[in-house]
């Protein structure tokens, strides 16, 4: 039984390892702020949570996230930094602001 238990354990590290191996590497866009958001957003979380969000995200939403982020995660971004985020985040992952 025991025998069965550690093939079972090593079948599903090299299928866990065979998936990761297989996932395409995600990449933010280029542009000013890119270096921000790799420092400050993806220590906590990774590039796919941003573009996953992307399409629901207007400039006042990606302001209220980065600061949910500062105020109730404690991530650690001056507020000229915070700026620069959210330029980068509604430039290049933003949805327009429909007109009123």
């Amino acid at each position: 039984m025991r025998t069965a238990s550690i093939l079972c354990a090593a079948a599903i590290v090299v299928a866990a390892g065979v998936a990761l191996a297989q996932e395409s590497k995600l990449e933010l866009k280029p542009g000013p702020g890119r270096d921000l958001v790799m420092g400050y957003c993806v220590m906590c979380h990774s590039v796919d949570y941003i573009q996953s969000n992307s399409p629901f995200m207007t400039r006042q939403v990606w302001e209220a996230t980065v600061t949910k982020m500062i105020k109730a995660y404690g991530a650690q971004i001056p507020p000229e930094d915070a700026a620069k985020i959210v330029d980068y985040l509604t430039t290049n992952y933003g949805v327009a602001t429909p007109p009123k």
